[in-house]
């Protein structure tokens, strides 16, 4: 490790930012829970500004830095993000994203005990716009959209199943809904879960994001555990994952 790269990861560190890489093109990072993932009315904290502050001080930058945002995650939700460094790398990705290139998977902790250890999810959604709610509808509703996800039950404990998700469509708060929908709320998500989904922290966590380089073409797959605090607490995730344990 050099002396640079110390440097600019404790730049990184002072800014609370967890740089899983970086290269003259990319930058991934773990968003954290009720951290933004780019700027919006609240004028709040958000990951996308912060990554703008480090690249300007890490690389003394001078005037406006670009940052390109791919993708979003919801404020509740964490896991790693992708953001571009320059504006091909931008285009190119977000070209790679309509096209299906990047793969997604989610682990969530649902509330109960699936009836089944994996399965497929498909409904239509829509939203409201006025209270952000979105709802299962039928496919002839105005506004509705297709929504499809694979799950796949990991481990079951006290009435509570760690599972993996894979999205193949991505609809705001489909995870969240389409679970509900089956009576499996996520662990937290009072808002679609209401009183069956326990109060706490939403368990919902990007934890493997994979696509296709901008430049290089090179297939980059990133992974990282969900945070060490409950729920997930109660599962061993790092050996369901095969992760490497955090103090490796």
């Amino acid at each position: 490790m050099n002396a640079e790269y110390e440097r600019r990861e404790k730049i990184a560190e002072e800014k609370g930012l967890h740089i899983l890489y970086e290269d003259n093109q990319i930058i991934v990072a773990l968003k954290p829970q009720m951290l933004g993932c780019c700027p919006d009315e609240s004028k709040d904290k958000n990951l996308f500004d912060l990554i703008k502050e480090y690249i300007k001080e890490a690389y003394g930058k001078t005037g406006n830095v670009y940052l390109g945002l791919v993708h979003r995650l919801d404020r509740p939700t964490g896991g790693i993000m992708v953001y571009a460094k320059t504006s091909k790398a931008a285009s190119r990705l977000s070209e790679g994203l309509a096209a299906g290139d990047f793969e997604k998977k989610y682990l969530a902790v649902l509330v109960g005990a699936m009836e089944q250890e994996r399965g497929t999810l498909t409904n239509y959604l829509r939203k409201n716009t006025v209270n952000n709610m979105v709802y299962i509808c039928t496919p002839s509703e105005e506004g509705a959209k297709y929504a499809e996800l694979d799950y796949k039950v990991l481990d079951v404990k006290n009435g509570l199943s760690l599972t993996e998700i894979r999205l193949h469509t991505g609809r705001t708060h489909q995870i969240r809904v389409q679970t509900a929908g089956i009576a499996h709320p996520v662990y937290g998500d009072m808002r679609y879960g209401g009183k069956t989904a326990k109060k706490g922290k939403l368990a919902l966590f990007a934890y493997s994001l994979s696509f296709t380089h901008p430049v290089t073409k090179e297939r980059l797959k990133f992974v990282s555990a969900p945070p060490d605090e409950m729920p997930w607490k109660s599962f061993d995730t790092e050996k369901l994952l095969a992760l490497p344990a955090k103090n490796d």
